[in-house]
């Protein structure tokens, strides 16, 4: 496996991130850590959750998993806070107060004593970035946490975040995670190219469109029980819509024609493409993650690559995955 420079921090990781939104539902614990040993085994040393992945569950699992399995030091752990973890109006956001006690929070469940990457899950704006950036400042300095970045932001947030940091002499992001894959590629037109400019890692999520790129989703007709689509989440019914059916029904056939299973075809495609550090895998079973595995040693040529401009144009978006980013319109 060819590791990969984490931006400019000179952390090596491996060419695909463990994404474990899945675990503990609809992933049970045991086939979870099934995944996590799997993983670890093929050389994949980079595992990003969230506190709100089930409500910590996630955390909890990832956690149990590196102490049976004693990799701790070997893996570049990293999670997320901003999302609302319980009613009180102060359980979410970007504040000082939160940050502080979220990860807390966050050591607690993932059983360590420090953060490699700690990441904001969404962009504020009615908190002013200084407040965020101080109290991440702080966590570096106490050895919490090792780097900070960001998720899912607009080119010009991570931008004036950099400013700060400068302008203060505080430690400054390190890495941003968008949504990019085949039918959503509008981090090419300003995310990408800042990220090269300024050393900025980028690790993609849902770079097999949540499955719509696995050719499992008809261009009509109902969704497959159980997948995304299905189980009610409106966030996912509006990303499969039908202009992102066909895109992807057209990318299906075009991969299984040429002996590509399609999901590996759409997850080589994100993860080398230029400014691209590692996508994030998120696999709900074994078998989806072996799957992810093979991706690792595959290269599109370009005829490939000509036939995936031609059904999706560069920076452009054939489906919405912005839809959560809170700032990103249509």
């Amino acid at each position: 496996m060819q590791y990969r420079q984490f931006g400019r921090t000179g952390v090596m990781v491996s060419p695909l991130v463990l994404g474990t939104m899945n675990f503990g539902d609809p992933t049970d614990r045991e086939e979870s850590l099934a995944i996590m040993r799997r993983a670890i085994e093929a050389g994949i040393n980079f595992i990003d959750t969230a506190n709100i992945y089930n409500m910590g569950t996630s955390e909890k699992i990832v956690g149990t998993g590196l102490k049976e399995m004693r990799c701790r030091e070997k893996i570049f752990l990293a999670t997320k806070f901003y999302n609302p973890m319980s009613d009180d109006p102060n359980d979410r956001g970007v504040s000082r107060f939160h940050i502080i006690k979220e990860c807390e929070n966050s050591l607690r469940r993932l059983g360590t004593d420090r953060i490699d990457l700690y990441q904001a899950h969404r962009p504020s704006f009615s908190v002013p970035q200084d407040e965020t950036l101080r109290a991440l400042d702080d966590l570096v300095r106490q050895g919490k946490i090792l780097y900070f970045g960001t998720t899912t932001f607009p080119a010009w947030k991570l931008m004036e975040g950099l400013a700060i940091s400068e302008k203060l002499g505080l430690h400054r992001y390190a890495s941003e995670q968008p949504p990019y894959n085949l039918l959503e590629r509008r981090v090419e037109n300003e995310i990408l190219p800042l990220a090269e400019a300024y050393g900025l890692a980028v690790i993609p999520w849902s770079p097999i469109a949540g499955g719509l790129l696995s050719g499992k989703y008809p261009v009509d007709g109902p969704f497959p029980q159980g997948s995304r689509g299905d189980r009610g989440k409106s966030i996912w019914k509006d990303r499969i819509s039908p202009s992102g059916r066909l895109a992807a029904s057209k990318i299906a056939a075009y991969a299984e024609s040429h002996g590509w299973n399609p999901a590996e075809f759409a997850l080589a495609w994100v993860k080398d493409r230029p400014g691209v550090t590692a996508p994030i895998t998120g696999p709900r079973t074994l078998s989806q993650l072996e799957l992810a595995l093979r991706a690792i040693e595959m290269k599109l040529n370009p005829e490939d690559l000509a036939f995936c401009d031609a059904v999706a144009p560069p920076g452009t978006s054939v489906t919405n995955f912005y839809n959560t980013s809170g700032w990103m319109l249509g």
